[in-house]
């Protein structure tokens, strides 16, 4: 099938016309992927009518950042087709929530190849996917053992919840964070868990510009786009990341549209947000965001565009004024853009030129523009973040919305991600956990081979000084991290493989991920039209909304729900009263929408939610980040020390002197530019000489729907590598290359593109890993690429700073 046949336009469901006839040519809006039109003329005579038994309200609740409706067309028991919301209009703030294609093509997840049936037990080495079918019964009585003989013999410390986002959004079947789930209550109910901290997404800038704003900083709404006269985009891509209806390229691009503000897109790749909306598209080598900010703020300071007032009252450690009374002098920003720090180097635009590819004229143009234009927003992606130096570069994005003033202001921005509205619901109660201490997610495989040896100041370890066991028990809901999702997969492979150190591994999934060839036991799990949930969005802007998910087939095969499941092991464990406190999933989804109810009794009551499917509520006013604050700072103050937005930050001081650190890694109380390992500096002078990063890729929502062969085919996995770094090695669009690197090797396809600035290549992550026996990945997975090597401060995922090369093995 043509990628064009499966292109759908956004037109309202009231443009349907009975028996059909408007859309002739064209695939289905509603499902196309499996039952396209007919192309015919206007005059032609109508088709007949499809035969539905039920017309079922569900959700796709993937980790993208939206939960799109789906309404199931099923007959005879089975999905036939697939369409998304039909309630609302056109008009922006009551408009249909359109899922994107993945979302419609939930079918073929449901009824694919892959699908887990019934409960196994691993017969072969872990990630050879070797297995053999047992019972539930068996599978109950197995895991339950495990845990009873590593609680006696290591104490609950040993045993792990794996990071899993394959199902968000949900209440019962929520799978993030992973102490929300219901694996986290199960668990807490027999002595508790190892926790983490942190995430693949977001552990450095969360930990980042925790230190400047105090939590997880916000930033204004999209929908406040309307009310800006200029966008500056740092790696933010919407278009691809969040691009459904209920994603927030639709609020994003309505904004715009009122507001006609010019958008400048800094990104090394021309990603389909920029794709002809943007103004001005600024390349960058991957990691050298900060230096480029850097250099702005020399001219902005050179030419006396920085808002003081703002400064001086909102902020702490912009210049001497402000600065804490332990910091030593010259140690504030405006000391170290203009070269009176202690490095003694002036950020000047020619400096940050040689270092980030970008010409001078265009970072003297920029600053300028940014720093005259008022309101601007400022928004950074969470790709740039994924580096090694990533709680500095988002600390650093946050300082052109300091030095214009632009924070706590309509049309403004705090240089965080967009932020949203949503409608308060009641989840699924955890209960508290007996174990006090938290690993750095990125870090669970150094837990499994040199546990005891993880300290605080080290590693990164809370809660406790250090660890006193390794990890010999993990859980795997709903996540592909244990193999695909994570770095350097031939070490990961390596640890796993050794089942003498992490003694059991349990995967709870729908198919048969690269993660689940490296269970020990592997129990299948009912997706979304299988069973009833309440659903929640994530990237509402001003119209928030939740789903009602009912179940729209029967379980397939022997699969079993999260919550039976749960139930079953509770059963085994001695704590199945106390787990279910005498109810089923409906009884559990009925009593938390009644508390919810509660909270706000306009709601509609629980069976009138059921029918009407998805509940919608506009919100009037824009959401504006650190509006208070802004109003008054006393009465209002920031969760920092200070109280105020921290430019200096006392507390990173301290860390810096008292953490263990390697010579090339930085804690620094500034956002200052530090050269990452394996960045650019570094691939002027090694075997490696491009820079690769990776990015979201529209065919899948992480690695999910990565199994969808009709999308697969509509965008396929390739690498991206300009037209000049193509030509040095013989490579034309479409040829089998060989990326490469100490770490592994992948072959895959070359898309020869200018969308890409030279010296960088891309991958969209999530491919499904598929090697050959002899490490080398032909499912494009770039995490056989990245680097474990953990950030300096949050020990994040650095999963966008790494050297390759790359050579030609066929021509198309």
């Amino acid at each position: 099938m043509k990628l064009k046949q499966l292109l759908t336009p956004k037109i309202s469901r009231r443009s349907f016309v009975k028996g059909g006839s408007i859309l002739g040519g064209i695939t289905a809006i509603t499902s196309g992927i499996a039952l396209p039109f007919a192309s015919r003329s206007a005059s032609a005579a109508p088709q007949p009518a499809t035969t539905e038994d039920k017309v079922v309200w569900s959700a796709c609740t993937v980790n993208c950042g939206s939960r799109c409706p789906l309404r199931m067309h099923v007959s005879n028991g089975e999905i036939k087709w697939v369409e998304t919301d039909n309630t609302g209009d056109d008009e922006y703030g009551n408009h249909q929530v359109r899922a994107c294609l993945r979302g419609r093509s939930m079918r073929r997840r449901v009824y694919n190849p892959d699908r887990l049936k019934y409960p196994m037990k691993r017969i072969g080495a872990r990630g050879e996917g070797k297995f053999k079918r047992i019972s539930w019964d068996e599978a109950f009585t197995e895991i339950a053992d495990n845990i009873n003989r590593i609680k006696k013999e290591y104490g609950n410390e040993a045993i792990y919840l794996n990071y899993g986002t394959g199902t968000l959004g949900g209440t019962v079947t929520k799978s993030w964070p992973p102490g929300g789930s219901l694996i986290a209550r199960l668990m807490n109910l027999n002595g508790g868990y190892l926790n983490h901290y942190g995430d693949y997404s977001t552990a450095q800038i969360a930990e980042g510009l925790n230190h400047t704003y105090g939590g997880f900083a916000a930033n204004n709404s999209p929908s406040d786009l309307e009310n800006t006269k200029l966008i500056v985009q740092f790696g933010n891509n919407p278009a691809e990341t969040r691009m459904s209806g209920g994603g927030v390229i639709h609020h994003f691009m309505e904004g715009k549209a009122k507001s006609n503000a010019r958008m400048i897109v800094i990104d090394p790749r021309y990603t389909d947000t920029a794709g002809g909306r943007e103004d001005q598209w600024i390349p960058i080598r991957p990691g050298t965001d900060t230096a480029f900010i850097a250099a702005m703020a020399h001219v902005m300071i050179k030419e006396d565009l920085v808002d003081q007032a703002f400064l001086d009252k909102y902020c702490v450690g912009y210049d001497e004024k402000t600065l804490p009374a332990s910091a030593p002098a010259n140690s504030d920003y405006k000391s170290y853009i203009l070269g009176l720090g202690g490095d003694n180097t002036e950020k000047t635009p020619k400096w940050a030129s040689t270092i980030t590819g970008i010409p001078e004229d265009i970072i003297i143009k920029t600053a300028r523009e940014i720093g005259s234009t008022k309101p601007c927003a400022i928004i950074q992606g969470w790709g740039l973040q994924r580096t090694a130096n990533g709680e500095i570069a988002s600390r650093a994005i946050s300082m052109l919305a300091l030095l214009t003033g632009n924070v706590g202001i309509n049309g403004g921005g705090t240089g965080a991600r967009e932020g949203s509205s949503s409608i308060p619901f009641v989840r699924f109660p955890t209960l508290s956990n007996p174990v006090e201490a938290s690993i750095p997610m990125f870090l669970w495989t150094d837990a499994i081979v040199r546990g005891p040896e993880m300290t605080a100041t080290k590693d990164g370890i809370r809660g406790k000084e250090k660890l006193d066991v390794p990890i010999k028990f993990i859980w795997n809901y709903a996540g592909n991290c244990i193999i695909n999702q994570h770095a350097d997969i031939n070490r990961t492979h390596t640890i796993l493989q050794d089942d003498s150190t992490c003694e059991m591994i349990v995967v709870i999934d729908n198919h048969m991920t690269s993660s689940a060839k490296y269970a020990d036991i592997v129990l299948p799990d009912l997706t979304t039209s299988e069973q009833s949930d309440f659903c929640m969005d994530a990237s509402a802007g001003n119209m928030p909304y939740f789903i009602f998910a009912s179940q729209a087939i029967k379980p397939q095969f022997e699969a079993r729900s999260i919550y039976d499941i749960c139930t079953g092991l509770a059963d085994k464990l001695g704590v199945k009263e106390a787990f279910t406190e005498g109810r089923d999933q409906e009884g559990w989804l009925r009593h938390l929408y009644q508390l919810t109810r509660a909270q706000d009794p306009s709601l509609p009551e629980f069976d009138a939610m059921r029918e009407q499917g998805i509940y919608k509520r506009k919100v009037d006013e824009h959401f504006v980040a650190y509006k208070e604050f802004r109003k008054d700072p006393e009465a209002n103050p920031l969760k920092t020390p200070t109280g105020k937005i921290e430019i200096y930050s006392e507390k990173l001081a301290e860390l810096a002197s008292t953490w263990t650190l390697k010579k090339d890694e930085v804690i620094h109380p500034l956002p200052i530019y530090v050269p990452n390992f394996e960045g650019y500096e570094e691939s002027k002078t090694g075997n490696y000489p491009l820079q690769l990063t990776g990015f979201h890729y529209k065919a899948r929502a992480h690695s999910t729907y990565g199994n969808v062969s009709i999308l697969k085919d509509a965008a396929p996995q390739e690498m991206w590598i300009n037209p000049m770094d193509a030509q040095q090695r013989g490579i034309n669009n479409g040829d089998l290359i060989r990326i490469f690197n100490d770490r592994g090797e992948v072959h895959i396809a070359a898309k020869v593109t200018p969308r890409m600035m030279p010296g960088v290549v891309a991958l969209g992550e999530g491919g499904w890993y598929a090697p050959d026996g002899q490490r080398v990945d032909h499912g494009g997975c770039i995490n056989v690429l990245t680097t474990q090597r953990p950030s300096p401060l949050a020990k994040g995922n650095p999963q966008h700073t790494n050297l390759v090369d790359v050579q030609l093995v066929k021509k198309a």
